[in-house]
């Protein structure tokens, strides 16, 4: 056989091997945020009556409130202690979970060994992160639970069409980032904190997407309180103003407005067990402390 030949061979042996590989498929935007409460019915009336988000299913206890066709607030009565943490799962839309278990199964990262429909009628997985967070990664399918109800349940009156960020409390950032950054794709947007010369946060935005995931760092033994802040949800609002007077008007008693360290007008409310749910405007109003704002 001509050395020529033998190139050739190798070739078509090889190509296998490669095509093996599996490609991250796409990481659109945050799915839902999933926490627990003590009193279902105290979250149903924030969420629901304050906030204006309706429900338009549940399962079991789980109460799903909707802020669009792709994102909800899960709420559950799990709350055993006032000293656990609420958060029970961040999660991500992604439009292969089939591909995407395979690619991180491909970078070391621990997952199931096979995906079936979950409960909504979805294909979904779950993972940890270096943290110990729970996080989800979910592809919407025909016949689920949200799909059936594309198009419903969205009425105007809700403070807020679009969930843009997630946070969660991060240890080691570079650890955060060998999965967030390096395996998933997620890239910084920005990073602050309280002093300019020190990071307290750094926003991961999702690589096919607008929402991010905020790391929020230097948090030590937090307290319940802080514990919630930490761990919380941002709504995109066009005013914040706007939102404030909204709320006051249904008898909420919460703090002013403020413009954040990324110079955005924002508006922190806590739920009944103290999870922080920050509205916030999209752009900047000041310019932002820190880093530039990409």
């Amino acid at each position: 056989m001509t050395p020529g030949k033998l190139f050739c061979c190798a070739l078509l042996l090889s190509a296998p091997l490669f095509a093996q590989t599996p490609k991250r498929p796409d990481i659109v935007g945050v799915a839902h945020i999933s926490l627990k409460t003590d009193d279902i019915a105290a979250a149903r009336n924030f969420y629901g009556h304050d906030l204006g988000f309706e429900e338009p299913f549940s399962l079991g206890s789980l109460a799903y409130f909707k802020v669009n066709d792709h994102q909800y607030i899960e709420v559950s009565p799990e709350l055993k202690s006032t000293t656990e943490d609420r958060l029970s799962e961040i999660a991500f839309e992604t439009t292969d979970a089939r591909q995407l278990r395979d690619y991180l199964a491909s970078r070391g990262v621990q997952v199931p060994e096979a995906i079936h429909p979950d409960r909504d009628g979805n294909l979904s997985f779950l993972i940890q992160d270096p943290d110990g967070h729970n996080v989800e990664f979910i592809q919407y399918m025909p016949g689920s639970l949200q799909s059936k109800n594309f198009g419903k349940f969205m009425p105007a009156t809700r403070i807020s069409t679009h969930m843009i960020h997630v946070g969660v409390t991060v240890a080691d950032r570079a650890a955060a980032d060998r999965l967030y950054k390096d395996i998933l794709g997620f890239q910084e947007m920005w990073h602050g904190g309280m002093k300019d010369d020190r990071t307290d946060w750094v926003d991961m935005r999702v690589p096919e997407g607008a929402d991010w995931l905020e790391y929020m760092l230097n948090v030590h033994h937090p307290s319940p309180k802080t514990l919630g802040v930490m761990h919380h949800l941002a709504l995109g609002v066009p005013s914040v103003e706007a939102g404030y007077k909204t709320l006051t008007s249904k008898g909420m008693q919460i703090e002013q407005p403020k413009i954040g360290r990324d110079g955005k007008w924002q508006l922190n409310l806590y739920d009944p067990n103290l999870t922080r749910c920050e509205l916030m405007e999209p752009k900047p109003v000041q310019t932002p402390c820190c880093s530039p704002m990409k």
